[in-house]
């Protein structure tokens, strides 16, 4: 709606996993170097903390690009807090695909075939992945112990897995309550909001992406954005994303820290009377 008023290709500020738009932080990078240590050499598993909106989604799909083609399958498991024998079952089928993909299979039909799948997969040269995500609604021991049975399976090429817990900080206890799975991790991962000045570099780099070749947040419109967000990329992204519409409606040459103060007061911050 906007993109043409301002000189965008696209829009900058979209909440999704397009990694066109990952920005590079000190926290994300770091995050990033541990993360492939631990699966490109082959460890038991590693995990990936955050508040919401920080970027961990992006961060897991950016660095799947990055991953050498031997690093397969990759497995997404996103409802951790399913049954069981479900989740066996899910497993099996996404490790080892057959013809009858939706039969459910007892728990002694799915581990076989895992087994199996881990094994022909590691004998061929490749190394799976399962990515937990949304590992803090874990709540079931089982679950988890079972998931950390699974690194069990061995061949001559040493474990045929690792798991990548990703989630948000209360998964930490979680581990800690756990230390048969807390034991097998590599690495963990904590991502911090971004600071002032990532917050700036952060909001002009998705511009500059996105096509801009004009400044259009003026310096006051940063600093207020940082006081607004503390940092966190989903809110930077929703209130530059409003901001740029309403500047749009109100043919603004530029956002200034009013604008964003505005924007703020009367579309995000709104309360019930």
């Amino acid at each position: 709606m906007y993109e043409s008023y301002w000189g965008l290709r696209a829009k900058p500020f979209e909440n999704n996993s397009n990694e066109d738009f990952y920005y590079p932080s000190e926290t994300h990078q770091a995050a990033m170097l541990k993360l492939r240590y631990a699966i490109e050499n082959r460890r038991d598993g590693a995990v990936l903390t955050g508040a919401p909106g920080l970027g961990k989604s992006l961060l897991i799909r950016m660095m799947y690009r990055m991953l050498p083609e031997s690093i397969a399958p990759r497995v997404h498991l996103v409802f951790p807090q399913m049954p069981t024998n479900e989740l066996l079952t899910y497993l099996a089928h996404q490790l080892k695909p057959e013809q009858e993909t939706s039969q459910s299979l007892s728990t002694e039909a799915a581990v076989r075939r895992i087994e199996s799948a881990l094994l022909e997969n590691s004998e061929a040269g490749r190394h799976a992945v399962v990515t937990v995500d949304e590992a803090q609604l874990i709540t079931d021991v089982t679950a988890l112990d079972m998931l950390r049975l699974l690194l069990n399976f061995e061949s001559s090429h040493g474990n045929g897995l690792t798991l990548l817990f990703v989630g948000q900080p209360p998964f930490l206890p979680t581990l800690d309550r756990h230390p048969g799975v807390e034991e097998r991790l590599a690495v963990k991962c904590l991502l911090r909001p971004l600071d002032l000045d990532e917050t700036v570099s952060y909001v002009n780099y998705r511009l500059n992406e996105a096509g801009a070749d004009n400044p259009i947040f003026d310096e006051s419109a940063l600093n207020a954005i940082f006081g607004i967000t503390r940092g966190n990329a989903r809110k930077i992204n929703r209130l530059c994303d409003l901001a740029l519409l309403i500047g749009f409606a109100e043919e603004q040459k530029t956002i200034d820290e009013k604008a964003i103060e505005a924007v703020s007061e009367e579309l995000v911050a709104i309360h019930p009377e």
